[in-house]
């Protein structure tokens, strides 16, 4: 029994190469800060789907324009890690935004309110319990 499958371990590494590929071979001045937060490849090895964020673009324009740079690079990115990684065949690169990172800050900015709004209501609480008694 083998602990990590071939395509793991190929995602993995896809993962890692892109990240300092597209940092510095891809000289697009549109291209904003990118990080690849994961990469899944298909099990005959043809495609390899990038999830990327970007940090501090939420705008569904500029992550469209991002997606269409790496889209164009495609190409160029591939031969690259033809030449950094051993594999018969390349997978077709396909990229994807990664919505996970923000929707998890914004699930963590919905907790923290929630949170603060019940301290509060427990806080409002307390004083008109001690004011209930010393009315008494």
């Amino acid at each position: 029994m083998r602990e990590f499958k071939r395509t793991d371990r190929v995602a993995d590494q896809l993962q890692k190469e892109l990240a300092v590929l597209i940092q510095r071979e891809v000289k697009d001045p549109r291209l904003g800060m990118i990080t690849v937060s994961g990469a899944t490849v298909s099990r005959d090895l043809g495609y390899a789907d990038i999830y990327v964020t970007l940090l501090g673009e939420q705008e569904p324009e500029r992550i469209k324009e991002n997606l269409q740079v790496l889209k164009r690079a495609a190409g160029f990115l591939r031969s690259q890690i033809a030449k950094r990684i051993k594999l018969r065949h390349v997978p077709e690169l396909r990229f994807h935004y990664d919505e996970s990172v923000v929707r998890g800050q914004h699930l963590s900015s919905l907790i923290d309110e929630a949170v603060s709004t019940d301290r509060a209501r427990q806080a409002d609480e307390e004083d008109d319990a001690g004011q209930g008694e010393e009315t008494r």
